[in-house]
């Protein structure tokens, strides 16, 4: 038994550590940690169905090119399914799907014998057995309909991001363990299909992530530890890289949601949630960089506070969000349900003194 004696010591003097960190107030979690500028939210969702729960989780969003006003925003209630907004806020469609985690989409994927926007779900219903619920957005009318689930692998499924790539639309989906298993997805038939191409691996619980289209890179949070980036190719390497430590100052654990915004042929900026401390970090993709923090305050619209899922797209969404939409998800919305607030990404361009 003794050459397991010191790893299990260190499992638990790292885990006392985190329970430790998380334990202390959030006023001196805050104090503690690099200073953030503030910005406010343009809009708001409808609060989600589940009250008194921690139900509202991860945002996706569609962009309509012909019509940015008329963009569409999808949600999750954890406890219960999903939910399609407009910019306005209002809830324009809601599908029981049980317990589905996080979401993601991507445009232009064969859909059903036709090109249309696919909506893919990490899948909880079973939590020994993780799987994909796989659905198609209609645009027109902002309904989502339920094509089927694909297996994903052995283990409780939590984080969900979709990769377009030349040769196959992958989704990373992120066990509650760490493990992350690439899926090779095909939609275009009557009945979905799924198969895993490869797996990864961080060391303990990992939620958020996101992929570059452009660069071929997965961005994935590690809770307690940090955020790192793999080679979301299917024949890439396996081993991750460590962009940044849950060090309790840049990066406050939780780090949870995940989002990119991407600029040029390869350049562009990483986002994630700092949940420990309220607050949203921001890195350089060029080079891993910290570029800075901000924070959701009350404004017009209320703030936001211990965020699980983020998304941004940058582009035209309209006289509100002229240059690009970020969305985070509340867990704190005053005396009603979660929600999910929206909050124009000039504003944080501004604030953070980012070049244009």
């Amino acid at each position: 038994m003794k050459p397991f004696a010191l790893p299990l010591v260190s499992l638990l003097a790292l885990a006392a550590c985190a329970t430790a960190e998380k334990e202390v107030p959030v006023e001196v979690r805050i104090a503690n940690a690099t200073p953030a500028v503030n910005v406010t939210a343009r809009g708001e969702t409808t609060p989600v169905g589940t009250p008194n729960a921690d139900a509202a989780d991860d945002p996706a969003i569609w962009r309509n090119a012909a019509n940015p006003a008329a963009s569409l925003i999808v949600g999750t209630d954890k406890k219960a399914g999903l939910y399609v907004y407009g910019l306005d806020g209002k809830t324009r469609d809601f599908l029981d799907a049980g317990r589905v985690n996080n979401v993601d989409l991507r445009d232009g994927v064969a859909v059903g014998g036709q090109n249309g926007i696919l909506v893919v779900a990490s899948d909880r219903n079973d939590v020994a057995n993780a799987k994909l619920a796989l659905f198609r957005l209609d645009s027109a009318t902002a309904k989502l309909t339920a094509l089927g689930k694909v297996d994903a692998g052995k283990g409780e499924a939590y984080g969900i991001c979709l990769y377009k790539a030349p040769e196959a639309t992958y989704a990373f989906i992120v066990l509650k363990d760490g493990t992350v298993n690439q899926v090779a997805l095909d939609a275009s038939g009557a009945t979905p299909t799924g198969r895993i191409v490869r797996s990864m691996k961080l060391g303990t619980q990992s939620e958020g992530c996101a992929v570059d289209d452009r660069t071929g890179i997965l961005y994935v949070a590690e809770e307690d530890v940090g955020l790192w980036r793999f080679d979301a190719r299917a024949t890439g390497s396996t081993t991750p890289t460590k962009i940044a430590a849950a060090d309790g100052k840049n990066l406050v654990m939780d780090a949870e949601g995940v989002a990119i915004a991407p600029m040029g042929e390869k350049d562009g900026y990483v986002l994630v949630s700092s949940q420990g401390d309220n607050a949203y970090v921001v890195y350089k993709m060029n080079d891993d960089s910290y570029v800075g923090r901000f924070r959701i305050i009350d404004g017009a619209i209320g703030g936001s506070e211990e965020t699980d899922g983020i998304e941004l797209m940058l582009g035209d969404f309209g006289p509100a969000y002229p240059g690009g939409l970020f969305i985070a998800q509340d867990g704190h919305n005053a005396a009603a349900a979660q929600n999910f607030k929206l909050t124009a990404w000039d504003d944080i361009v501004k604030a953070l003194g980012l070049p244009r």
